[in-house]
């Protein structure tokens, strides 16, 4: 199969969705691979690297979509590349529940497209997402801190606090990946935390492992309202796969807030938990809604491009080289995680979330 990785192009996004070694594994299955020219330096990785694995550098992202018949990215396509696609597989992170126009322009240029985030193994984890949300997850205490300085207009409060100072309250919405990982650096930071969540199981987890050092909280409104008022910094973290994520917190919650807290919605690429959330980028990416400071960039771990490339490769390499030794149906067919990858495929809408995300048709595929 010819396989293409072009550069990516979203704001301030410098990850690359191949390193050099996972170019040399598809060339080992006899596969092509062209790689844009300068697609993988914000991750630290050169041309010379990639023609020594195999690779052929292309000039362009319109050399790159032309020659392949399977694309690997990072991040969603945009603007620029709407006009290129045609007819191939789109192996990348998608959120397509989030972008109609997106879903409209896939379907018509009958685009086989599998989202990373979707792809769900039996014990409903999602080992494509998890990387990404370990990432951001940690991130996301790190960018809340210095939302909360003075210069960012937060309140001016350090997260550790000082002796004779208490440490900034962290609360956090989903005990899930993203939301365990901020948690424990949030702990590890010397924060006081509280984390809700609606699985009891998660939440037992949470405590045990924090040794009771984090208070744990059952996720429903009153609840989220209580802590988020006296919150200094709550992070989104709450996930439906392939679905919007639900509005947890209200316009009005956010005016009652305290003056200069801090919001960090991780959820942002599937809409977000909040609603006076609205993506930002890496350049400019805060806001004050009633003076509470908002951090909602949609790409968060392209703020780490290197680690975050490394880590996303040694997730999603297996099943691109699945998908390009065996065909979309032959590997599909023989793993029903990859399936629930499907979301669009012939034109048609293959994952119930985005279906009903635009009250638009399902159909179900069944290559069994």
């Amino acid at each position: 199969m010819k396989v293409g990785v072009p550069t990516e192009i979203k704001a301030e996004e410098n990850r690359v969705a191949l390193t050099p070694a996972g170019a040399a594994a598809f060339m080992g299955h006899g596969h092509d691979i062209f790689v844009q020219k300068g697609a993988g330096l914000g991750s630290g990785l050169n041309d010379e690297e990639y023609g020594a694995a195999g690779a052929k550098i292309l000039p362009n992202k319109e050399a790159v979509w032309a020659e392949s018949e399977m694309i690997i990215k990072v991040k969603e396509p945009i603007g620029p590349e709407f006009d290129l696609m045609d007819d191939q597989i789109l192996f990348t992170y998608l959120h397509l529940a989030a972008d109609e126009e997106l879903t409209k322009k896939l379907l018509a240029t009958n685009i086989i497209g599998i989202a990373y985030e979707t792809i769900q193994l039996a014990d409903n984890s999602l080992p494509l997402l998890a990387p990404m949300s370990e990432v951001a997850g940690r991130l996301s205490i790190q960018m809340g801190a210095r939302c909360l300085e003075a210069i960012s207009g937060g309140r001016g409060i350090l997260i550790s606090g000082v002796s004779g100072v208490p440490p900034a309250k962290v609360v956090i919405l989903g005990a899930g990946i993203s939301g365990s990982n901020a948690c424990f650096v949030a702990v590890g930071m010397g924060a006081r935390v509280s984390i809700l969540d609606i699985n009891p199981a998660k939440l037992k987890y949470i405590h045990d492992v924090s040794g009771g050092h984090v208070v744990t909280v059952m996720s429903n409104r009153a609840n989220i309202e209580e802590e988020v008022l006296s919150a200094d910094l709550v992070i989104g973290s709450v996930l439906i796969p392939g679905a919007k994520a639900p509005k947890l917190i209200t316009k009005e919650i956010i005016s009652k807030m305290k003056k200069g807290s801090a919001v960090v919605d991780i959820a942002v690429d599937q809409g977000g938990c909040m609603e006076t959330i609205k993506p930002t980028t890496h350049s400019e990416p805060i806001y004050i809604v009633d003076g509470v400071v908002h951090y909602a960039v949609a790409n968060m771990p392209g703020a780490v491009p290197r680690t975050s490339t490394f880590a996303l490769t040694n997730a999603t390499l297996s099943y691109a080289l699945d998908i390009a030794n065996k065909g979309v149906e032959g590997a599909v067919s023989d793993d029903k995680a990859l399936l629930k990858g499907v979301n669009v495929m012939n034109g048609k809408i293959t994952y119930s979330a985005v279906a009903d995300a635009f009250d638009m048709d399902y159909v179900e595929l069944d290559f069994s």
